[in-house]
């Protein structure tokens, strides 16, 4: 009795269904997005760390950190310049956020960069980044950073390792929140930095950037079915968001309120507010 063939022929329609629907703020498209492009992760750095003047002179993504004896890591982006370290990693799961998550990235990179013989002071000032789905300490900041001090004294404990969350949530009117909303856009043209934008516009609509994302699709989601089943989860998610908007347009509408209506449609942690105000699931 012979088996039966599987086809590993993506569904290309469901494949560039996926594509359409990506954003910065998942991490397989913003690796893509990244990948030796010193000036998209130039400008997120400046924003995010305040440094107009930051450069970088080397961008690496999926970089895999060993560990011989135990567990290694991938990290989504990591640059260079002039002895400090950056590792920017996308977190959608507030699972992923933990302290000890932090704790781990910043261990490993040290022991990948001191060679042996080197003294502990030639470790470089490394910066690890969440950019995080939600707001994970629920404070509506646009960042929350992480210092190391000395209890007793509040004096800074200077071991040059600095974590950051970065809340995806934050849509302020400064460049963090525009920052932020580029990130959770998935078209180039709604988006507010050029040097993110085009990147994005060449994944998505160039045909050499889109045959990339279609290799790294099938590559991650396998053959046409489970491609298929995607992009089915992603239309679904997308038909209830626009559910859920209309039901809050039309209920805004009802009470008159259609000063709330135009800032919901612009600003969405504003939206997530009325959702929980007036019971919309």
């Amino acid at each position: 009795m012979g088996t039966e063939k599987v086809s590993k022929v993506p569904d290309r329609e469901a494949v560039l269904r996926i594509i359409s629907g990506f954003r910065l703020m998942d991490d397989e498209f913003m690796t893509e997005c990244f990948r030796d492009n010193k000036p998209a992760v130039r400008l997120v750095l400046r924003i995010i760390l305040g440094k107009p003047d930051l450069e970088v002179n080397e961008v690496r993504v999926q970089e895999k950190v060993g560990n011989f004896e135990g567990r290694s890591l991938c990290v989504d982006v990591l640059a260079r310049d002039k002895g400090k370290l950056y590792n920017i990693e996308i977190q959608r799961s507030d699972a992923g956020s933990i302290p000890e998550r932090a704790r781990y990235h910043g261990s490993l990179l040290d022991v990948s960069e001191l060679e042996k013989g080197a003294t502990f002071d030639e470790l470089p000032e490394t910066y690890v980044i969440f950019i995080t789905e939600n707001d994970v300490y629920r404070k509506g900041l646009p960042f929350y950073s992480v210092e190391r001090v000395v209890t007793q004294t509040g004096q800074a404990f200077n071991d040059r390792l600095h974590i950051m969350y970065v809340n995806g949530k934050y849509r302020g009117d400064d460049d963090i929140g525009k920052l932020m909303r580029d990130f959770s856009c998935t078209s180039a043209d709604e988006m507010t930095y050029n040097e993110l934008a085009e990147r994005v516009r060449y994944l998505k609509e160039d045909k050499g950037g889109e045959q990339v994302m279609v290799s790294r699709v099938v590559e991650e989601y396998g053959d046409g079915r489970e491609a298929k089943g995607r992009a089915e989860g992603l239309e679904k998610g997308r038909a209830e968001g626009a559910d859920r908007m209309g039901a809050l347009m039309t209920k805004l509408k009802q009470l008159g309120r259609e000063d709330d209506a135009f800032k919901a449609a612009a600003d969405s942690a504003f939206r997530d507010k009325l959702f929980k105000e007036l019971g919309i699931a």
